[in-house]
């Protein structure tokens, strides 16, 4: 238990040393650096839940992952102990809560980031369904688009394979009752189109050459159709339209596992909101109050050292970096004090060392003018 204290204690962000003479500060201290921590562990499963699924599919993905909640937990320990071990209890609380307000707003910042990655998870189910329907329905669009695309660009192709279709049926209903009018004609049946006359006479040989020209023509008709639908399947290949299928239920299951990390945070945005696109209270309240705990959670360390009382701990390490201020304003002194000495000193002996140049430069001239 006393490593674990000196853990929290540290943590915490307070001065052990001091810490450890006043027992009564020991409990709001170990809760301090509890919160600190705690808020640190989620933020680095949090930050390595959002790595994994930014690498999905590689190998190094759950290596990734755990780097980057290692240093992520990590940088936010970090900031979270220098927030709540410099708001000093000396002053106001006015003044106090001046000076946590910029700590304050980046500690929301902060648990809105580590927040994020935790809804997505806690929402997972109702994340993959959202984007199977989202999958879908961009698959219906995209075959939609595919088809109003294909229809634009060969209008004059289509409009040409239906004339021809309907020129094909129309001929063969016209063969079959010219067929059946030339049989009539050979047998003799008295109608208005027949003579009555049986055997193959001059009105059949005539009805025969009509029902081969019908024929003749069916047979080309028959064969420009054929190379007709076979250019409209190359374009329909070339298109992509024949290739562009609904997805199954096990395509859409291997798509919502691959999602990525943008994906899966437009889903949970769309989770507020029903089908007809009216707010879903009950999922936005859900998603909202997860939020706004994480929020709470990560602003609680500064919370709880605003809104303790001022104790001996804070007391003597106000003292303690008043004195701290003090030794280092008289080592100043004490530094500045014999850099002036010797800079003195310096001073006199460079003044002495010009002196002596000057005199003997003197007596130089002094001695070369009496020889000449």
């Amino acid at each position: 238990m006393k490593k674990i204290t000196r853990f929290f204690w540290f943590c915490s962000g307070a001065h052990i040393d001091t810490l450890k003479k006043y027992p009564i500060e020991h409990n709001k201290y170990v809760g301090i650096g509890a919160t600190i921590f705690f808020t640190a562990l989620f933020a680095a499963l949090s930050g390595g839940y959002a790595m994994y699924f930014v690498f999905s599919g590689s190998a190094f993905a759950v290596g990734f992952a755990i780097l980057f909640g290692l240093l992520w937990g990590t940088a936010i320990f970090n900031m979270d102990r220098y927030i709540v071990s410099s708001i000093n209890k000396e002053g106001t609380t006015g003044q106090q809560i001046l000076q946590a307000s910029p700590r304050i707003l980046l500690a929301i910042m902060i648990g809105v980031v580590i927040s994020r990655p935790l809804e997505l998870k806690i929402f997972d189910k109702e994340i993959r369904d959202k984007l199977k329907t989202a999958y879908l329905k961009g698959q219906h669009s995209k075959i939609d688009t595919l088809q109003k695309t294909y229809q634009q660009k060969y209008a004059q192709e289509l409009v040409k394979n239906t004339d021809l279709k309907k020129e094909k049926d129309s001929l063969e209903r016209d063969i079959n009752r010219s067929r059946y009018e030339l049989n009539q004609e050979v047998f003799g049946d008295k109608t208005n189109q027949t003579s009555g006359i049986t055997g193959y006479g001059t009105y059949a040989k005539q009805k025969e050459q009509v029902l081969k020209e019908k024929q003749d023509r069916l047979k080309t008709v028959t064969e420009n159709l054929g190379q007709m639908d076979d250019y409209l399947a190359r374009r329909k290949d070339y298109e992509g339209l024949n290739s562009t299928r609904l997805f199954s239920n096990q395509q859409l299951d291997s798509l919502a596992n691959i999602a990525g990390f943008a994906d899966r945070n437009w889903a949970l945005g769309q989770l507020s909101y029903n089908v007809n696109g009216t707010r879903d209270l009950d999922t936005y309240l859900a998603i909202s109050f997860i939020g706004y705990l994480f929020i709470l959670f990560e602003c609680l360390p500064v919370f709880v050292k605003l809104m303790s009382p001022k104790g001996p701990y804070d007391t003597a390490v106000a003292k303690v970096a008043e004195a701290d201020v003090h030794y280092a304003d008289k080592d100043k002194e004490r530094y500045m004090a014999v850099t002036d000495s010797t800079y003195d000193h310096n001073l006199d002996a460079d003044i002495d060392r010009r002196k002596r140049i000057i005199t003997a430069q003197s007596e130089y001239d002094l001695s070369r003018h009496s020889y000449d």
